[in-house]
């Protein structure tokens, strides 16, 4: 009896409907038939867990390679398959026989059994993550079992079927199939022919009612023919070459960096049931930003492990979509490695600059800060934002020569150079640091009370995380602390230090860019300030801005501002707009952290690849880019609602800031744009 071959899944699923109405047993094979696997080399799958088995030897005081535990993997794999191969006709292995002989190889005295479960556990999620069902399949498999048929899945394998069960029931499967069945229990495999005359045997199966299918013209073709079984074997042109595109970026990644980038975005890309239509924003999260933030949070992983750092405090609104990154991607992507706990802080610039002021008082570098958003111009700005109040500094102005509604600020109209050597000659004043200290120390303490409550002084060393970009958040976090004696070394990470002012790094207050440091020249990587406000929001977190703090009694209470004025509608209409980017962000989680989990590069391997998407999306972007993922409403909470002067806004206006005629129909307006920025890069 001769097998048909199909070559598209209709097809061959045509043909078997075709059969079903007079054959009662189905049987499928599973690997590249029933699930696809997102590699094109199965074996990819034991690196990961040689890298797994690795860490737990190191965790037990055993050091081993994790290139030594794959090399005593293959070896004792294969002399088992040698033995077999001595008494029957297919050399096949047993995973649980194999791999216990090697862990108890590699740990001597102590191994113990729970220690083949964890390894076990992990190999069958790695495999779980790099599968996925075949749609059209399924569908057909779901019909024939509706229609009372027998369903087999027969896989040449050496997980034994208790293993292949859960890759089923992860697949969805589980509820339409009979009996699974696999050659490492019993060493008799589709190869040889051998499997079909078992599982006729075993479950008295006539084979001129069985159809079988499979992808391997010999072991599902060939053989289950030669045994009486109707045979569809299936050859997907367009799945052969979505493998090929696989093995070609791959190999590519051997010697090419930027392939690294590109291969980890192909395993993280969603096939045959999980690629649903969705939206354009949606895809940008999950294909953007989402993989950029899995490589910042590998990072931050990699600088905490190398500094020893025990505890991760994620900073700010942002930090709350790091944090659910995190959760989702390092638990496989860093397998049996012990990393950092980790925490999410209610912060705010707004919520700690009055708190930094208790202490310290009122700096000329935070006064400075607080003038950089164009809508702040007077000493009431200043209030507003250090949570002052004004009138009760009118003797200490007017001493000197300056009142609330002076104009510090240069970019408004009414400036004049020496109203601002009168401030900063106030700053030096000991009765105006008085009142500022007095005013501010109810939140200073309240803060003090919120971090020892959540045990942020517990600790030695800390990560604090945040988005960016001066590092004023762990500025003013670090000064309002700073005069305790258990303030722990602060190591903030940054997904971009911009640096407008230069930040006060001391041994205990250290502060780095991960994705871009204007300290560290990266022209590719600098193209984030094109379009800082877009990572601010495709990151927020779901609830408001924190206000302040508060003392409540021997407590504290956290302030958040109100969401029912003008500007809080408007950040929610935002929230709306982009909750299917920060869906996708956190959909690509998981895929990210299988997906490098498999591949084992580091941060610095996937560089090249970063700086490619970050200069095509941002600074040579489609004018439909623009349009989808363009902030409508950004909330800074710094800024105040003066207008600068007229003339301040003329010039060259940003690329994002631009309309959709002119980014569709200026050729040259992204060059340029492009060498505005290089030359301001290079005048830094």
């Amino acid at each position: 009896m001769a097998f048909e071959t199909h070559y598209s899944l209709r097809s061959l699923i045509g043909a078997g409907k075709n059969r079903s109405a007079h054959k009662k047993v189905f049987s499928f094979d599973l690997f590249d038939t029933l699930l696809i696997r997102r590699i094109h080399d199965p074996d990819l799958v034991k690196l990961p867990v040689a890298r797994y088995i690795s860490r737990l030897a190191a965790r037990a005081r055993i050091s081993v390679g994790w290139q030594s535990v794959q090399r005593q993997r293959d070896q004792i794999e294969a002399a088992h398959r040698a033995r077999t191969g001595q008494q029957f006709d297919d050399h096949e292995a047993c995973y649980p026989r194999f791999m216990g002989e090697l862990l108890e190889q590699l740990f001597g005295d102590s191994y113990s059994p729970g220690l083949l479960g964890e390894v076990t556990d992990f190999e069958l999620k790695m495999e779980n993550s790099m599968l996925v069902p075949r749609l059209e399949l399924v569908e057909w498999l779901e019909t024939l079992w509706t229609a009372g048929k027998e369903i087999y899945i027969i896989s040449d394998m050496y997980l034994p079927a208790t293993h292949l069960e859960k890759l089923v029931e992860h697949a969805g499967l589980s509820g339409y199939v009979t009996a699974v069945v696999s050659s490492a229990d019993t060493f008799l495999a589709k190869a040889s022919g051998r499997a079909f005359s078992h599982v006729a045997k075993k479950f008295g199966i006539d084979p001129q009612s069985w159809v079988h299918i499979g992808d391997n013209p010999i072991s599902d073709g060939l053989r289950a023919a030669e045994f009486g079984i109707e045979s569809l074997i299936i050859r997907d042109p367009a799945e052969e070459q979505r493998r090929s595109i696989v093995k070609r970026y791959y190999n590519y990644s051997d010697g090419k960096p930027f392939w690294r980038g590109r291969l980890l975005q192909q395993l993280m890309a969603p096939h045959e049931k999980e690629n649903s239509r969705r939206s354009p924003l949606y895809v940008e999260g999950y294909n953007f930003i989402g993989p950029l933030i899995g490589l910042f949070v590998q990072r931050v992983a990699e600088l905490c492990l190398e500094n020893d750092i025990k505890k991760i405090f994620f900073l700010s609104r942002e930090g709350w979509t790091f944090k659910n990154y995190w959760e989702k991607a390092v638990p496989i992507l860093y397998a049996g490695k012990k990393v950092p706990d980790i925490e999410y802080l209610y912060v705010s610039r707004m919520a700690l600059a009055p708190a930094a002021c208790a202490v310290q008082g009122l700096t000329k570098t935070n006064a400075s800060i607080a003038f950089l958003p164009p809508g702040n111009r007077d000493f009431r700005d200043l209030c507003r934002i250090f949570g002052l109040e004004a009138e009760k500094f009118s003797g200490i102005l007017a001493k000197h020569g300056i009142g609330e509604d002076t104009c510090l600020s240069h970019i408004h109209d009414g400036y004049d150079p020496q109203n601002r050597k009168r401030f900063e000659t106030m700053l030096e004043d000991a009765e105006f640091q008085g009142e500022v200290k007095r005013q501010t120390r109810d939140s200073n303490l309240a803060l003090q009370r919120y971090l020892e409550d959540i045990g942020f002084f517990h600790h030695d060393k800390v990560a604090v995380v945040d988005i960016g970009w001066l590092g004023s958040i762990q500025r003013f976090l670090f000064e309002a602390v700073s005069h305790r004696e258990d303030i722990p070394q602060c190591f903030g990470y940054l997904f971009g230090a911009t640096r407008g002012i230069p930040y006060p790094v001391e041994e205990k207050n250290r502060i780095a860019g991960v994705v871009y440091d204007r300290d560290r020249f990266d022209l590719a990587a600098s193209t984030l300030f094109y379009a800082r406000d877009i990572f601010e929001e495709a990151c927020r977190a779901p609830h408001p801005t924190l206000n302040g703090y508060e003392c409540d009694g021997d407590g504290y209470k956290l302030v958040f501002r109100k969401t029912d004025d003008e500007i809080g509608r408007a950040e929610l209409e935002q929230d709306s707009y982009f909750a299917p980017l920060q869906q996708g962000i956190i959909d690509s989680a998981e895929r990210f952290g299988a997906a490098a989990a498999l591949l084992g590069y580091e941060f610095a391997d996937y560089k090249p690849w970063i700086n490619s998407v970050l200069v095509n999306k941002l600074a040579f972007p489609a004018a439909r880019e623009v349009a989808q993922i363009r902030h409508q409403h950004h909330l800074d909470d710094f800024h105040g609602q003066k207008k600068p002067k007229a003339d301040f806004a003329k010039g060259f206006t940003p690329l994002w800031d631009r309309s959709q005629l002119q980014l569709k129909f200026d050729p040259f307006i992204r060059a340029r744009a492009f060498f505005r920025h290089l030359r301001e890069r290079i005048n830094e």
